[in-house]
């Protein structure tokens, strides 16, 4: 696969000044196995190094965007923002699913809609763009990118959580028994499977949803289900969490 390098730095906005760097985060290890003789490294040491450097800059961030948020609740932000389902949407949200270089079984598997490898080539190219630009250039390119999914808080006063736990919670207050996730049919190859599941309490069907994993279709009932329960008062944060207002 042939790289165009210019038209790959102009979907994130830098300009690397050591192309064997962008290169090498992008290259996956099933690809560089398979062409050890022009490949020397793959993207695994540059993932290592992003994903710190990651974890450093949303940190940062919600420490000075909320000053007067609980810890508990700066910590919900951050695994949020850094969870394998946000940081792959973001590498889809610049195209690294069209760049990452794959070996041929791995190309085969669906390898580019795996959600571990776009987090992990997203991870790369952060630790990359850290060691050919510095620290602040990292912070620019990752914040661009963040602010504009976490414009929605704009209150000072909320609490954030993931669907499947609040669900839980409510039933609990409620003195309901807990939910109960039922699979109910999964079709597809491996790589491409679907599974619906119900969410109940009771015996009562409170939801049904379909993702693309059992843990991604079980967020998706307990959202609908809390959508009925609370309605306008939660405010989607990511597929995986939302902000309800104290």
């Amino acid at each position: 696969m042939k790289l165009n390098i210019p038209q790959i730095e102009k979907k994130f906005g830098y300009t690397f000044h050591h192309k064997n760097l962008l290169l090498q985060a992008l290259t996956h290890s099933s690809y560089a196995y398979e062409n050890q003789d022009s490949i020397k490294a793959n993207n695994e040491v540059l993932e290592f190094l992003g994903d710190s450097v990651v974890g450093l800059i949303v940190a940062d961030y919600f420490c000075a965007t909320y000053p007067d948020l609980p810890e508990g609740e700066l910590s919900k932000l951050k695994s949020s923002a850094t969870s394998t389902l946000a940081l792959s949407t973001l590498a889809q949200k610049i195209k690294l699913d069209k760049t990452i270089l794959l070996g041929k079984g791995e190309e085969k598997s669906g390898g580019r809609k795996k959600r571990t490898i776009l987090a992990g080539v997203f991870e790369a190219l952060t630790g990359a763009i850290y060691l050919d630009g510095g620290f602040e250039v990292a912070k620019n390119f990752l914040l661009e990118l963040l602010e504009s999914s976490f414009k929605k808080i704009k209150s000072q006063r909320f609490f954030i959580n993931n669907y499947k736990s609040a669900l839980q919670e409510y039933l609990q207050m409620k003195n309901l028994p807990l939910p109960v996730y039922r699979t109910i049919t999964f079709c597809g190859p491996e790589h491409k499977r679907s599974f619906t599941v119900e969410v109940c309490s009771l015996e009562k069907v409170l939801a049904k949803a379909t993702g693309h994993s059992k843990k991604n279709a079980e967020q998706r009932a307990a959202q609908k289900a809390l959508k009925k329960l609370l309605g306008k008062k939660i405010k989607a944060l990511t597929p995986e969490t939302f902000i309800l207002k104290k």
